[in-house]
């Protein structure tokens, strides 16, 4: 049985990211049992290594990683450092709800190689959307995976080999070869965390290449097309918004 207090590590994926890091880290630390944080940088040109080194001076358990490469090779240079039998994937930009890995541990089964904590959208405010939006991306979750806030079984991804040429679905590169492994990927509802996405998210350029992007995946998973045009809605719906306020 996985005890609540046994440590795990954690790796974060960061470039030119100051606008939430601090947020992001401080949840890790107050939700997360740490016991190394892995930083994998993008040779940040703001404050993101400065953030970075107040965490180092107050805990003193940072590993931090330079790389240019995409994200699938910064993953796969980070699984090089973690040593703990869990760890965990946190994004740059979220923040871990309270009791994150307290809340984890019940999943932790023998048959469990990840846990996914649900991504809600900080700019979600009515409930009967919000509710939607969690079903909607429970569902996308189980078809394509998801690292905003992962759990991951060290057994289960000990021989992984991500490909160095994803920048981007690499997380469903993760998800699938846990599954082959005859691991379970479990989706949860709670713990979970709220993911700010950059303001820059919802202009018009922008949120028109979200959509194509989650109208490209409805059209590739047909199972999930209302799921992706529902995300494509919100988009246009937080856009309009946006444009709103700067009149």
């Amino acid at each position: 049985m996985v005890e609540s207090e046994e440590k795990v590590d954690v790796i974060v994926l960061t470039k030119n990211s100051e606008r939430l890091l601090r947020k992001c880290l401080a949840s890790i630390y107050e939700n997360v049992p740490v016991n190394t944080l892995i930083i994998v940088d993008g040779y940040s040109t703001d404050t993101t290594l400065d953030i970075a080194k107040e965490f180092q001076e107050k805990h003193g358990n940072i590993v931090l990683i330079k790389t240019k490469g995409t994200r699938g090779y910064a993953r796969q240079r980070a699984l090089k450092e973690v040593k703990t039998n869990w760890f965990m994937f946190v994004d740059s930009d979220v923040i871990l709800c309270k009791d994150w890995f307290k809340k984890a541990v019940p999943f932790m089964k023998s048959d469990v190689g990840a846990i996914w904590g649900m991504e809600i959208w900080s700019v979600l405010k009515n409930k009967r959307v919000f509710d939607l939006f969690a079903r909607m991306n429970m569902k996308i979750f189980r078809q394509r995976g998801g690292t905003h806030d992962t759990l991951v079984r060290r057994k289960a991804v000990e021989d992984i080999k991500i490909p160095e040429n994803l920048h981007t679905y690499e997380d469903a590169y993760i998800k699938s070869w846990i599954s082959k492994k005859g691991f379970n990927v479990l989706p949860t509802y709670d713990p979970y965390c709220i993911h700010y996405r950059p303001g820059n998210v919802w202009t018009v350029k922008e949120s028109i290449n979200l959509i194509a992007t989650d109208l490209k995946q409805a059209i590739r998973h047909p199972q999930l097309f209302l799921s992706y045009a529902f995300f494509a809605l919100i988009v246009l719906h937080q856009m309009l918004v946006n444009i709103s306020k700067k009149r």
